[in-house]
């Protein structure tokens, strides 16, 4: 147990807390984030921008309830890549369903994240 209180390259506090705060909670709502910015059609700057304040919001939520450090330019990246590479999921996988749906007379879904012309 005492390991797992140990800093790493991934986690301040915790591996639990990490978990928690930012693969679940965070990461939740920047799925649902990328969901919302496929469906307006906007662009991917703008999911960009938004993942930033979501990861400055973490951080907070770090240093608030677990006694991280609020201000750790590197823990605030990995917060990023994170919750962004989740909100791209979900952009992705809402953007096949829309295209496969919306353009069904010349695109085809191929598998959860892609989509094909039709020949």
């Amino acid at each position: 147990m005492e390991i797992e209180k140990a800093n790493s390259l991934i986690w301040e506090v915790s591996v639990w807390e990490f978990l928690l705060v930012t693969a679940v909670l965070a990461g939740g709502a920047a799925y649902l984030t990328g969901r919302a910015v496929a469906r307006s059609w906007q662009t991917n700057a703008t999911l960009a921008i938004y993942m930033v304040l979501l990861a400055l919001a973490t951080r907070f939520i770090h240093f608030a309830l677990f006694q991280g450090t609020l201000l750790s330019l590197h823990y605030l990246v990995v917060d990023f890549i994170v919750i962004t590479a989740l909100a791209f999921l979900g952009k992705r996988i809402t953007r096949a369903g829309q295209m496969s749906r919306q353009y069904g007379f010349e695109y085809d879904r191929k598998g959860s994240l892609s989509w094909v012309r039709k020949a």
